[in-house]
This record gives C-alpha cells, sequence and structure tokens, in this order.
C-alpha cells in the first residue's frame, strides 16, 4: 500500500509540473510572426489544465523576475540611432490616412460619451482652418518650419499631426502661446528668422529637366548642373557636393530598387527604413556622407541622393534636411509656381537696370529664366551673359544703342537709411502702360541682411540711395493673395556689394563714382520674358 501511495503521488506531481513548464517557456519565448501561424490547443487537452497547480511555481518565478536583465550593446544604440537618423519622408499619403483615421476614431468615440449632446456648432478646428490658408502660404509655412529644425515631413501643404506638432514645438521654443497652428504674425517672425539662412545657402526651388521632380538646391555650393536620360545632377566645382535625382520606369519594385541602392559600389549603410511607399538610405559612401531617399507611384521610383564630403558636414548637415523633404517626385497637380509662389507666366514682365553705357542691364535671374526671348521696349532684343544663382542676378546686354543714362553704384554699405525704389510695374497694375514708378522706403541693416522697413509695391526694382546711386536691388516677389500681403517676410536687398562684385568679374565698365544725379529714372527700363 505505501508502494502505491508513493507511485500515485510521483504521478500527480509530473501531471502538476506540466502545465508550469509550458507556462515558463511561453513567458520567455519570442514570438514573431511563427505564433500567428500556431494551431489551436486540441479539445482534449483543456481538462488538464488545473487552478490550483498555477500558484505553486510562485518562487522560481519570483527568482526569474528579481534576476537582472543584461544591459543593452552600445552597438544596439548606434544602429537604433543611425536608424532614426534615416528615418524618411515614407508613406507621406498613408500616415496622413492613418492619421486621418485614428482622428475620426477618437471624434466617434468623443461623439459616443455625449459631449456632442449640446448641439452647438463646432469652431474649425486647426486643421480646417490650416487648410483655408491659400496654398502658397501653407507651403511657405512647411518650409519654414523645415528650416527652422522644427518640420521634418514633405512640404505638400497637406495638414499631417506631424505639422501640428511642429508648430507647436516652435510655438513653445519662442515662448507662444501653444495653439498648434501658428498665427499671422508668428508665421511673419518665422519667414523673417529663417530668410538669411536661405539666403546665405543661395537656396532656390527648381524643376529636375530629366524627372519632372521639385528640387531645392542650395546653389551657393551647388553650381553645376548636368543632365542625363534618368536624373540630373547638381554638384560643386571640385565634386565636394553632389545632389543627384534618379527614375527607374521599368516597372521594377520599390524594395528591388531599395536592394539595388543599397547594393551599390562603396556604400556602407548605417541606417535603412523601408515603406510601402517610400524608402531611406542613411550611410557613406567611399569618403562621402550619404543620403538616399526613394518614392514609388503606378511602376516607377524617383529618388534623390545627396552626397558630400566630411569636410563639408558643418555646412551641410543642416541642409539636408531641407534639401530632403522639399524634394517632390511626384508634383502633378502642384506647380513649381505654387511651390515657390514665383509666377511661370508665358510672358514675363519686370524691371532692369542699365549698368554701363556699353548697354548692360542688370535684373533678376528669376524673372529671365526659362526665357526664349528677351526683348526692351523700344529697344530691341537682348541676349543673356550670365547670371549669379547665389545673389539671384542676371546680366544682360543690347547692343547697337545710344543715349544710354546708366546708374552708378553706390559706396559699399550703403544699402542702409533712406532712399527711392524704381521699377516698372505690370501692366495690369497700370491699365496696360509701361510707366516707370518710384516710392520712397527705407533699407534696415541687420546683422545677415539688409531689409525694406515695408512690402515693395511691385519687384524687380532698383534701390538707390539718397545720393542717387544704385545701392540694390529688390528680387521678385513672390505673388501672393491680398490675405497673405501681411504673412510676407521683408524684402532682402541684394546689396551693392553683391552687383559690384558680379559685374566686375564679367567686365562690365562700370559708370565713374560721380556718376549721373538726378537720372535714376532714365537707367531703369522694362524687361520682357517671352517663355515657351
Amino acid at each position: 500500500m505505501r508502494v502505491l501511495t508513493a507511485v500515485w503521488a510521483a504521478l500527480l506531481a509530473v501531471a502538476w509540473g506540466i502545465p508550469v513548464a509550458l507556462a515558463q517557456s511561453d513567458g520567455r519565448e519570442t514570438y514573431g510572426p511563427v505564433a500567428a501561424t500556431r494551431g489551436k490547443p486540441k479539445p482534449d487537452a483543456k481538462p488538464q489544465v488545473a487552478k490550483p497547480q498555477v500558484a505553486k511555481p510562485a518562487a522560481p518565478a519570483t527568482e526569474a523576475a528579481q534576476k537582472p536583465r543584461a544591459a543593452p550593446k552600445p552597438a544596439a544604440d548606434k544602429k537604433t540611432a543611425d536608424k532614426k537618423e534615416a528615418e524618411p519622408p515614407t508613406d507621406g499619403k498613408a500616415a496622413r490616412e492613418k492619421s486621418a483615421g485614428k482622428k475620426k476614431n477618437a471624434r466617434e468615440k468623443s461623439n459616443t460619451t455625449g459631449s456632442a449632446a449640446a448641439g452647438a456648432p463646432k469652431p474649425p478646428g486647426i486643421r480646417e482652418t490650416y487648410m483655408a490658408l491659400p496654398h502658397a502660404e501653407r507651403l511657405a509655412l512647411q518650409f519654414n518650419l523645415t528650416w527652422a529644425g522644427d518640420y521634418r515631413g514633405a512640404a505638400d501643404g497637406e495638414f499631417s499631426d506631424k505639422l501640428a506638432e511642429a508648430m507647436k514645438d516652435y510655438q513653445k521654443r519662442n515662448k507662444f502661446k501653444v495653439t498648434g497652428l501658428l498665427s499671422t504674425e508668428e508665421r511673419t517672425l518665422l519667414a523673417t528668422a529663417v530668410a538669411p539662412r536661405q539666403r546665405e545657402a543661395g537656396w532656390q526651388m527648381t524643376e529636375d529637366p530629366a524627372t519632372g521632380a521639385r528640387v531645392g538646391i542650395p546653389a551657393k555650393y551647388a553650381t553645376r548642373l548636368a543632365t542625363g536620360p534618368a536624373g540630373s545632377r547638381w554638384s560643386s566645382e571640385q565634386g565636394q557636393l553632389q545632389i543627384e535625382t534618379f527614375r527607374v520606369d521599368t516597372g521594377a519594385t520599390l524594395e528591388a530598387v531599395f536592394e539595388q541602392q543599397k547594393s551599390l559600389p562603396r556604400r556602407r549603410i548605417t541606417g535603412s527604413n523601408l515603406g510601402s511607399e517610400a524608402f531611406t538610405l542613411a550611410g557613406m559612401q567611399g569618403l562621402k556622407r550619404m543620403r538616399v531617399y526613394g518614392y514609388a507611384r503606378e511602376g516607377e521610383v524617383r529618388g534623390l541622393t545627396i552626397l558630400y564630403d566630411q569636410a563639408m558636414e558643418g555646412t551641410m548637415d543642416p541642409l539636408v534636411a531641407p534639401i530632403a523633404w522639399a524634394y517632390l517626385p511626384f508634383p502633378q497637380g502642384l506647380s513649381l509656381a505654387a511651390a515657390t509662389g514665383a509666377p511661370r507666366r508665358k510672358v514675363e514682365y519686370g524691371t532692369g537696370v542699365f549698368v554701363s553705357a556699353a548697354g548692360h542691364v542688370l535684373t533678376d535671374r528669376r524673372l529671365v529664366d526659362g526665357c526664349q526671348v528677351i526683348t526692351l521696349p523700344l529697344l530691341g532684343h537682348a541676349e543673356r551673359v550670365a547670371e549669379d544663382r547665389v545673389a539671384g542676378l542676371a546680366l544682360l546686354r543690347i547692343n547697337g544703342v545710344s543715349g544710354i543714362k546708366p546708374a552708378a553704384l553706390a559706396a559699399d554699405g550703403a544699402a542702409a537709411g533712406d532712399g527711392t525704389l524704381i521699377g516698372v510695374p505690370d501692366p495690369k497694375a497700370q491699365a496696360g502702360g509701361g510707366d516707370v514708378s518710384s516710392v520712397k522706403t527705407r533699407a534696415v541693416a541687420t546683422a545677415s541682411a539688409r531689409t525694406l522697413d515695408s512690402p515693395p509695391p511691385f519687384s524687380p526694382a532698383a534701390f538707390f540711395s539718397g545720393d542717387a546711386k544704385l545701392a540694390g536691388i529688390v528680387p521678385l516677389r513672390d505673388i501672393v493673395s491680398s490675405s497673405a500681403v501681411s504673412t510676407m517676410p521683408p524684402a532682402v536687398l541684394v546689396p551693392v556689394e553683391s552687383i559690384r562684385t558680379f559685374l566686375q568679374k564679367h567686365d562690365v565698365p562700370l559708370e565713374p563714382a560721380a556718376g549721373n544725379p538726378g537720372s535714376t529714372k532714365e537707367s531703369v527700363t522694362r524687361v520682357i520674358c517671352v517663355r515657351k
């Protein structure tokens, strides 16, 4: 009898121990995709689980809980940092839809609690107020928040939770009231703060001639452009910086292009991210820092590659985000004009200034960009001689003319104080006329730029100092609706120092310092650009 009792007790102990062992094993197991495909337990296994036995292994479980976990390896932290650094502008549309879905669920949940029982009309939310802004303003806000370091998202004019958080961060950092949407005054302050940095980089938005994508280029550093059948390359003189676009329209999948980009020679990947609509790579290519961004749509993959020497890290690291987020691979329905606010009409009117008796005319580079024909009223065809992408200037020349009264250049540092803004407004602004207009204004010198104290009524225009000498050029201003005028940043002058350097570089015979006082209007002419 004692032997039978002992055997029976041993059998019970074994039976109790089985579910305990399984529970401990399950608790330590790392579940992945395999777990989702596991079969269901058999029905006859259910009665074997006894409630009293689960509490028995309390001591071993406590020991396991008290056992300290191993500290994470430094390599894992580095990998995580690289991954975060490589966080791509992926799945923009999907992310917005996901965000919208979350908000919809939140609103539905809120409605079920009776919060909407009052029936009173709700004021417009952040999204509605933001989307009511003109499209050019929405784009400018996203661009400027990117330059300020608050926003990391595509500059497409759309609303997202990420954008709302960026606006909150900006408000917190500047000790404004945190509302999630910048007021008119806050947008103006933001634009004014980042404008000198944009100007310092020679920032310009352009259309990729090879792929049609919208690209942001720091033209001060990327001065060369080469175009191929599948992409374009903007680079510095010695190749220290390279910004390249690419297009794969063979029907290859995004994943295939992602793997192909990873395996290119001399690339060492430190971070990557592959989504359903986009991917990003970060690392080194030879001795250059590297970022690659790829996007897929309708069987085509378009992308952007940024490469720069490690010696340029101090300059380029702050510019990587603006370049990456300004890139719009498929800008259908979003023209470059809408992205920059710059007009791209078939016939463009602006102002030029005669700067030599030999027929040299100084004007804004954007005014004559892409022109098939450039003419000066009553004088004829003008040829394009040179341009300065950093300063935003273009030099024209009209031959065989006489009696020109060129403007004399003011002394360095003269673009400050009271002066006169002179230009030829658009024909629509003067009932089809072509009269030269002038307005008194004042230029203010800051640590990084010289600006006008009030928005110019026309642009481009010439700023003449009090002694009637050319002291600066007001670049072509973005066209905005009347409701947005108060949000425009101050007009930044191209100072006389930049003008003199540009003209001397191209051997323009400058007017003597004595100049022609009182001849300011005579030295200004209308410039007409005709595009295809």
